[in-house]
């Protein structure tokens, strides 16, 4: 089963806040690992002065390590995207911090606007766009740290909405 079955029987984590709790030194849930990445992109001064925009090539940068775990900063000008790939055995947090994404699975497409999370599990395959006229930024923590992204060539990935 994957992460998206699986949000759809138990329901979005992130859409109940009061149920997170706040971050632990060291993350050990993917409740822990979400609050994590809220509090730092609630903390512009972690990571705004290190946003970088480059034109040929997405940009990031290793913002934090932990045990087990990273987070990553990426920009995102308008046309860049990840390809279609997964995260390899990686667990991770996609937090959208400014601008507007689009992420397209098999499920179909979905918008992820400022302050938008996303979790998933290892092996979900997914593409990240920035199809908007503005950059983007983005926050990632992945668990374990992550050592491969493998690309995928499917066009299994559709243009149709996501509906919750």
């Amino acid at each position: 089963m994957n992460s998206d079955s699986d949000l759809q029987i138990a329901g979005d984590i992130l859409e109940v806040p009061h149920l997170l709790q706040p971050p632990r030194e060291h993350p050990a849930t993917v409740a822990d690992f979400v609050g994590l990445a809220r509090s730092i992109a609630a903390d512009r001064s972690q990571w705004e002065h290190l946003v970088r925009y480059d034109a040929t090539t997405r940009w990031y940068h290793r913002l934090r390590t932990g045990p087990g775990y990273e987070v990553w900063l990426l920009s995102w000008v308008p046309g860049q995207g990840s390809g279609l790939h997964d995260h390899g055995r990686s667990s991770g947090v996609l937090t959208l911090l400014e601008g507007t994404l689009t992420e397209r699975t098999e499920r179909g497409t979905r918008a992820l606007r400022a302050g938008a999370q996303r979790v998933f599990a290892p092996g979900y395959v997914h593409e990240v766009v920035n199809d908007a006229l503005e950059p983007a930024v983005s926050l990632h923590v992945y668990y374990p740290g992550l050592t491969e992204m493998p690309m995928h060539t499917s066009a299994a990935c559709e243009t149709r909405p996501v509906t919750a």
